[in-house]
C-alpha cells in the first residue's frame, strides 16, 4: 500500500510542478534569453565529502562561480545560482528555483569521494542506478535531506536506500533525458579530450536534486577530493578554472546545438519551406537528421558505458574475489607450516628430552654398579683384616 501511494506523490508533484511552469512560462513571456540555473552542491552546515581535508562546499561553489562568470558574458544567456555564498539550501528549493525561473537547464556541481583511489570526472542524469556503485554515490549526495527541517515529512515516501524507491521519479523526467544525456556526453568530452581527465563516462542515478527539476538537469561530479593529487588539482584556482571553463563551454556547445536543432525541426514541419526546395531547406533537413544521428549515438553510447562498467564492476568484482581466496590459502598454507614446525618441534624436544633421560639413566646405573664394587672392596678389605686379627 505504500509503495501505491509513493506511485501517485511523485505525479502528484508533477501536476502541481508544471502548473506552476505554465503560470511562470505566461511571466516569462517576453524573455527569450536562454536560463540556466547553477546549483554548488552543499554548503553552511553541510560541508560535503571532507577528502584529504578538503572541502566540496567551497570548491563547487568556486567552480559554480566561475561558470556564471564565462555565460553572463553572453547576452542570450541568463544565469540563476541556488546559492552564490556559503549557506545551506534545500534539495527541493533547489528544484523550485530553477522550475519558477522557467530554466532550460539545470547543472549541479558536486566533488566525490571513496576507499580506493579512484579519479576522474562523471556527469550524471536522473534515472534508474545501473549498478550498485552508482547509487552508492546517489545515497551519499542524497543523504543531506536529513540536514533538512522536516525532512521526515517532506521526503516520507522516498527511502534513499530503495533502488525501487527512483522509478515513479524517473518517469516525470523521461522526457528531457535526450538533451539531459546530450549536455552529459558533451561535458564529459570536454572533461577528456580538452582537460585530459579521466573519463567516468555518463551514468545514470537517482538523485533527489535531479527529480525535482523539470526541465534538462545533470550533475557533475568533477573529481575525487579522496585522491591527493585530484584533491590538489580540484582545490586550486587553476583547477577550478578549468573545470568552470570546461562546463561552461559544454553548456554554450548545448545551447549551439539546440538553436541549430530548433532551426532544423522549425524548416522541416513548415509546410511552405517544405513546398519549395532550396539549399537551405536541404541544410536544415541535413542537420535535424544529423543531430537525430548524434541523439542515438549519444544513446548507444551511454548504453555501451554502462555495459562496459557493469562489466569491469563484475570483473573487480571476481578480481576481488580470487585475491580473496588466494590470500585465504596462503593463509591457510602458513598455518600449516606453522603447525608442522611446531610439531617438528615438539619431536625434536621429546627426542632432546629421551637422550637427557636416558643419559640421566646411564649416570644412574653407573653410579650405581660403582658403589656396588666399592662396597664389595670394603666387604673384602674388611675379611682380610678379620683374617689376620683371628691368625
Amino acid at each position: 500500500m505504500k509503495m501505491k501511494a509513493f506511485y501517485f506523490i511523485p505525479f502528484l508533484i508533477l501536476a502541481c510542478s508544471l502548473a506552476s511552469f505554465v503560470k511562470n512560462n505566461t511571466e516569462n513571456g517576453n524573455s527569450n534569453k536562454f536560463i540556466v540555473v547553477l546549483d554548488a552542491g552543499h554548503g553552511g552546515h553541510d560541508p560535503g565529502n571532507l577528502g584529504n581535508g578538503y572541502l566540496e562546499k567551497n570548491i563547487a561553489l568556486n567552480i559554480v562561480l566561475k561558470v556564471g562568470e564565462i555565460l553572463e558574458k553572453n547576452p542570450d544567456i541568463e544565469v540563476i545560482y541556488t546559492r552564490k555564498d556559503d549557506t545551506f539550501v534545500d534539495l527541493y528549493v533547489r528544484g523550485e528555483i530553477a522550475n519558477k525561473a522557467n530554466a532550460d537547464l539545470f547543472v549541479s556541481v558536486h566533488c566525490d569521494s571513496h576507499t580506493s583511489n579512484a579519479n576522474g570526472a562523471g556527469t550524471f542524469v536522473l534515472g534508474l542506478h545501473a549498478n550498485k556503485q552508482n547509487f552508492e554515490i546517489a545515497k551519499k549526495e542524497n543523504s543531506v535531506i536529513y540536514l533538512e527541517d522536516n525532512y521526515q515529512s517532506r521526503y516520507a515516501d522516498y527511502d534513499i536506500n530503495s533502488p525501487e524507491s527512483v522509478i515513479g521519479l524517473t518517469i516525470m523526467q523521461e522526457e528531457f533525458l535526450d538533451q539531459s544525456i546530450m549536455l552529459a556526453k558533451i561535458m564529459q568530452d570536454k572533461f577528456s579530450n580538452e582537460l585530459k581527465r579521466n573519463d567516468r563516462k555518463v551514468k545514470q542515478a537517482g538523485f533527489i536534486v535531479l527529480h525535482q527539476t523539470f526541465m534538462p538537469s545533470v550533475l557533475v561530479e568533477t573529481g575525487f577530493l579522496t585522491n591527493k593529487s585530484e584533491g590538489s588539482y580540484l582545490n586550486s584556482k587553476s583547477g577550478q578554472s578549468q573545470m568552470g571553463k570546461a562546463i561552461a563551454d559544454a553548456i554554450l556547445s548545448y545551447r549551439n546545438s539546440i538553436k541549430t536543432d530548433d532551426v532544423a525541426k522549425a524548416a522541416i514541419e513548415t509546410p511552405e519551406v517544405k513546398a519549395v526546395s532550396s539549399p537551405e531547406t536541404d541544410t536544415a533537413k541535413e542537420l535535424a537528421a544529423q543531430q537525430k544521428i548524434e541523439k542515438e549515438e549519444a544513446a548507444r553510447k551511454l548504453a555501451e558505458a554502462q555495459e562496459a562498467e557493469k562489466k569491469e564492476i563484475a570483473a573487480r568484482e571476481l578480481a576481488a574475489q580470487q585475491k580473496k581466496q588466494k590470500e585465504e590459502a596462503a593463509k591457510k598454507l602458513a598455518a600449516q607450516e606453522e603447525a608442522d614446525r611446531k610439531a617438528e618441534a615438539a619431536i625434536a624436544l621429546a627426542a632432546q628430552q629421551k637422550m637427557k633421560d636416558e643419559e640421566a639413566a646411564r649416570k644412574l646405573a653407573a653410579d650405581q654398579e660403582a658403589k656396588k664394587k666399592e662396597a664389595a672392596v670394603r666387604e673384602l678389605a674388611e675379611q682380610q683384616v678379620k683374617q689376620k686379627e683371628e691368625e
